[in-house]
């Protein structure tokens, strides 16, 4: 964390191919911006897992832990590594052990830069991500792999404390923003998973009289997102549906390339991560 003299202290993950030329172009707009702070360079993604095996190591973790926050680039080549890897033992890993329970993606259509959609009106909102549960904790498996009677299974996992944490985040922000919160989910037909999420929302709306809560199934949001995106202010959704839908955020206010992802702990027990989509 930071020294006694304030100076900030960012580990940089530049990671592959424009990874390295993004990050670059970041770190002059952040000095000039906040002003000095320290950097630490970290050799992790394709080049290193090419080179010696190596993905995320505690020793790593460790000196990540050290600092006041993270700046990634990108992190993959698909020409050396194979899908899955880096993912699953670098991007994940370093999501779960630093506890970036909330991941947080703007949507914002700034002027001078054109969107795909024909009208597409004010696009101000912001994605409010579960990012340590649901469909990406590797909660599953597969048996008879490459037979006739192959079977595998995904687990989703959902919990109380989870969904609460995000949830609170999300209405703190509304507060700061329109004071509109939407619930993204699938409760028709995950009824436990979305049953919790639902309860949830309902029970700290509660706390919250001056936001207006409304509720959308994951279909409807992605076609609300085209054809109405301004109804949106704060959504809070779940890790699975908040990955798919952050993406085309990202495209309706003028590319992913353009679009910005912080994953958070919200409790500063942790860095935090902020990088492109």
């Amino acid at each position: 964390m930071s020294d006694t003299t304030g100076t900030l202290k960012i580990a940089v993950i530049d990671g592959d191919g424009i990874g390295t030329e993004v990050t670059a172009e970041a770190l002059k707009v952040l000095r000039a911006t906040i002003g000095d702070f320290e950097t630490t360079e970290y050799d992790l993604g394709a080049r290193r897992y090419e080179r010696n095996g190596e993905l995320l190591t505690d020793a790593d973790l460790d000196s990540l832990r050290e600092h006041d926050a993270i700046l990634l680039g990108a992190i993959g080549d698909p020409r050396k590594v194979p899908p899955g890897i880096l993912e699953r033992g670098l991007l994940l890993k370093m999501r779960f052990a630093l506890d970036h329970h909330v991941n947080l993606r703007p949507s914002k259509l700034y002027p001078g830069v054109e969107s795909p959609l024909k009208n597409p009106g004010d696009i101000d909102f912001v994605v409010v991500r579960e990012g340590t549960e649901g469909a990406y904790t590797g909660n599953g498996g597969a048996i008879r792999v490459g037979t006739p009677q192959e079977v595998a299974n995904e687990t989703s996992v959902n919990t109380r404390f989870g969904a609460e944490r995000v949830v609170r985040y999300a209405f703190d922000l509304a507060m700061t923003r329109r004071k509109k919160l939407t619930l993204v989910h699938k409760t028709n037909v995950l009824v436990h998973g979305g049953g919790l999420w639902q309860r949830t929302v309902d029970e700290v709306a509660a706390e919250y009289p001056e936001v207006e809560v409304d509720y959308s199934h994951i279909d409807a949001a992605t076609i609300y997102m085209v054809t109405q995106p301004s109804r949106f202010d704060v959504i809070v959704t779940d890790n699975l549906f908040g990955d798919i839908i952050t993406d085309e955020a990202g495209a309706i206010s003028g590319g992913i390339g353009l679009a910005a992802s912080a994953n958070i702990d919200a409790s500063r027990t942790n860095p935090s991560m902020f990088e492109p989509v």
